[in-house]
């Protein structure tokens, strides 16, 4: 399928310990050869070698080089690693001479998109690889390594495999209807099968909304009016100087953030614009980005001061945040005698938060991912929406007793968009830019 042989990078280029240059393709053991001081032809796959690579004869570095023989590699096709020495113009220095040698620079993601073209992996595998790459929590690592080990098609095959039990029955009784072993089609026969599937198609989509938290993280949002110690609380949360805190109302005029980990979740911290009447225009534009990140919020952290009793506008903001999940806080307990006997109780001055972060761990104390497996890509998720839509006006076509060779249009249609989730039904063009998105040497 892929007549060139390519190389790359496949390590952070800037100075460290190590550095990779991975070459995959036909000529890969011969490309190194032409430049390694030791004979790599006869040597098993899987195995490391140490030497030298040469400019001619020049030496450049020392290295070990490690072989990979098709097809039990990463591409399905002949891989070998050079392990140099970290410095940049080394590692430039190496990917130079294969390139001299015959190789291609690679593209990005292009090593990944080998291995899904020569069947190693699935679409749905591959957008998983890039994933655990970028993933920034151990909930979303958690869910990107179990789509590498193929959970989305797991998760799918079941609907496909029903899809086509579905059309099977439609194609007999259209082609074959004199058969006296076919059993004969009837709505009241379909429509349990549809709604089945729909309702197994229902259950993947709300849990869908379990991954994408574990994969983006939860908006949370730091609400309360000026001076209740809102920065303050960000600052603790991080444990660093993120906001800046002074006794003077309002200091906050726009969106702080930074991020946490609880219980292997990330939360997105927001502190905001304190809500009150504004006294001046860029403090009413501050509140009113406060506002809006309250509507987009999965998690309000409001907070009062204790040392006050709840005024009208404490209320109002209760109202506010009524439907939303949400923690109250009663800040500034140094300076009461009584603490207050509901919410959570906090000096977050003095960076006394660990009764938030008890109710925090609380809140998550079952892991998001607790069912697997779960979708959390935008792409796969689209895709499930278009196969319900169409599996949808399958069966309100069935309820109108419409002709089955139309019905299995829709049918058909919801079939293909499960599987181009897996790449099995798909466009070159939407490939070519699915792995542009990678990184250079994957």
């Amino acid at each position: 399928m892929f007549s060139d042989t390519i190389a790359a990078i496949s390590t952070p280029l800037q100075e460290g310990a190590i550095s990779i240059i991975r070459i995959s393709g036909e000529d890969a053991l011969p490309i190194v050869n032409s430049i390694f001081s030791k004979d790599l032809s006869q040597k098993e796959s899987h195995t490391i070698t140490y030497g030298y690579i040469y400019d001619n004869d020049t030496l450049v570095d020392e290295v070990l080089v490690s072989v990979f023989r098709a097809p039990k590699t990463y591409t399905r096709e002949d891989v070998v690693e050079i392990n140099a020495h970290g410095g940049v113009f080394i590692t430039r220095k190496i990917l130079g001479l294969l390139l001299q040698r015959g190789a291609r620079l690679a593209r990005p993601g292009e090593f990944t998109q080998r291995a899904f073209y020569h069947g190693r992996i699935d679409l749905a595998q591959a957008e998983a690889v890039e994933e655990l790459i970028e993933a920034n929590s151990d909930a979303s690592a958690q869910l990107a390594i179990e789509g590498v080990r193929g959970s989305i098609r797991a998760l799918l095959e079941p609907l496909i495999d029903d899809l086509m039990d579905i059309i099977a029955t439609i194609e007999v009784n259209i082609d074959y209807p004199e058969y006296e072993d076919v059993e004969e089609l009837t709505f009241s026969k379909l429509l349990p099968k549809t709604n089945a599937w729909l309702e197994k198609i229902n259950q993947i989509l709300v849990r869908a909304k379990s991954g994408q938290v574990a994969k983006n993280g939860i908006d949370t949002v730091i609400l309360g009016q000026p001076n209740v110690g809102k920065s303050s609380l960000l600052n603790a949360l991080l444990d660093e100087e993120k906001a800046i805190v002074t006794d003077i109302a309002g200091t906050t005029r726009d969106i702080v953030e930074g991020q946490i980990q609880v219980k292997g979740v990330r939360l997105n911290l927001i502190d905001t614009a304190g809500i009150r009447e504004a006294k001046d225009t860029i403090e009413k534009i501050g509140i009113q980005k406060s506002e809006q990140m309250l509507e987009k919020a999965q998690l309000v952290l409001l907070v009062f001061d204790a040392s006050k009793p709840l005024d009208e506008e404490d209320r109002r903001l209760l109202s506010l945040t009524k439907d939303k999940l949400r923690l109250c806080l009663y800040n500034k307990s140094d300076l009461v005698k009584k603490i207050p006997e509901e919410g959570i109780v906090i000096c977050a001055k003095e960076k006394k938060i660990q009764s938030l972060l008890n109710a925090l761990e609380k809140l998550y104390e079952e892991n998001v991912l607790s069912e697997k497996p779960l979708l959390s890509n935008e792409r796969q998720i689209g895709l499930l929406h278009l196969a319900k839509e169409d599996m949808m006006r399958a069966k309100q076509a069935m309820e109108l007793e419409t002709e089955p060779d139309l019905i299995e249009i829709d049918i058909q249609s919801a079939h293909d968009h499960l599987k181009e989730i897996l790449g099995e039904v798909s466009r070159d063009d939407l490939l070519d830019t699915l792995f542009s998105k990678f990184c250079l040497g994957k």
